[in-house]
């Protein structure tokens, strides 16, 4: 016979309680666990064709010069329109919306300031050359935060407009405070102001109620810098030992005297060392902007469920730069659409878009008109304010 299990007493009136009733107590049944965010990729692709861009490119610029520039917003919308027309995520390709009337009152106004200034700086006329000077400063970080504001409000996708909701303060820190720290501290502060920027712009960039984030450090940034001034200093040295060369055996050959065929040397090769320096200076910038913009998409993100994928590569995009530049010298302009084309394609096709969510889901919002002001100082003045 086996023995018979002992009762154990309880410890407690709870515990015996619950013993008395447990077989009572419904079994819960066994939960699943949540099952993962399917994550799906949404390649952007570019379909604008050289041909094609080249008609616009050449009536655009027939008309702006006929017109005496009038026409120039016109042509800058015609250009934006095309080329968003043309950029296609989730077959569903971006608008350009905005109001040429709006952004000629801009360029009329950013020019007329423009052109006192030249002409105030060229009959020596520096007391109203410095005040629009410092006007322009002042004023800089003010008109970024203005284009950016515009160019968000003016572009939408699958109906929805972009907006940005950055404030005039948060500019005067990225685009003031952190401008002026690097140009005091170059390249050791340089790159924070870089990483204010890119998060001044992501951080409050909206796409119908969804908010940007810019989930990168400001590590990478100095990467970026370092990398440039190591290959900067390296091709420095190359060109340099030329020139080097020459005036050293120019002033072996004779230290008292110098000849015509000498000083030619000399000259040209102090020239060369100059272009050469430009040249440098422009393809290191272009690799700083590249491996930025590089960085920046693969740490974008919108309302926590869309992030961006970047694959293309920071020195090919500056041989696609260089290359362009040559091919539209050697053409005298004419190549501009072929190397606009060109260069875009080699971007967009570069860029993925990944989600965790339909793009469908956003939820529109309101964004009412912006003023054109900035966006025409950043055209006029060349002031870079994109990724």
């Amino acid at each position: 016979m086996t023995d018979l299990p002992v009762p154990r007493p309880a410890d407690d009136h709870t515990e015996s309680t619950y013993g008395r009733h447990a077989a009572l107590l419904p079994v819960p049944e066994p939960t699943s666990a949540p099952a993962p965010a399917t994550v799906t990729e949404y390649p952007v692709s570019f379909t604008g064709q050289p041909g094609e861009y080249f008609r616009i490119w050449i009536v655009n610029l027939a008309l702006t010069v006929v017109t005496l520039g009038i026409y120039l917003p016109w042509a800058r919308v015609r250009t934006q329109q095309y080329f968003y027309g043309h950029t296609w995520v989730d077959r569903q390709n971006f608008e350009y919306r905005a109001n040429p009337l709006a952004l000629l009152r801009g360029y009329v106004l950013v020019g007329v300031l423009f052109l006192g200034y030249t002409l105030a700086s060229q009959f020596e006329y520096y007391w109203i050359a410095v005040p629009l000077l410092l006007l322009y400063v002042v004023l800089y970080p003010w008109m970024v935060r203005q284009s950016l504001r515009f160019r968000a409000a003016n572009t939408l996708h699958r109906g929805l407009r972009f907006g940005f909701q950055g404030t005039t303060r948060d500019a005067y820190v990225a685009y003031g405070a952190a401008n002026i720290l690097g140009a005091i501290g170059g390249i050791f502060a340089l790159p924070w102001a870089w990483f204010m920027q890119r998060r001044y712009q992501l951080d409050h960039l909206e796409y119908g109620t969804a908010r940007g984030h810019f989930r990168g450090d400001v590590a990478p940034f100095y990467i970026i810098a370092v990398t440039a001034v190591g290959v900067g200093i390296g091709l420095g040295i190359v060109v340099a030992l030329p020139v080097m060369a020459v005036v050293v055996g120019r002033s072996a050959l004779d230290a008292g005297s110098i000849d015509d065929l000498g000083s030619a040397a000399v000259i040209t090769g102090v020239i060369v060392a100059y272009v050469a320096f430009i040249l440098l200076y422009t393809v290191l910038w272009q690799y700083v902007r590249a491996a930025i913009m590089g960085y920046v998409l693969n740490h974008a993100e919108l309302g926590g469920v869309v992030r961006t994928r970047a694959t293309f590569r920071p020195w090919r995009l500056v041989w696609i730069g260089v290359t362009n530049a040559l091919a539209v010298a050697f053409t005298l302009g004419l190549a501009t659409p072929w190397a606009a084309i060109r260069r875009t394609r080699y971007i967009l096709d570069g860029i993925h878009v990944r989600a965790i969510a339909p793009l469908d889901d956003f939820a529109a919002g309101v964004s009412g008109p912006q003023s054109a002001l900035g966006e025409a100082a950043t055209e006029l003045l060349d002031i870079q304010v994109g990724f």
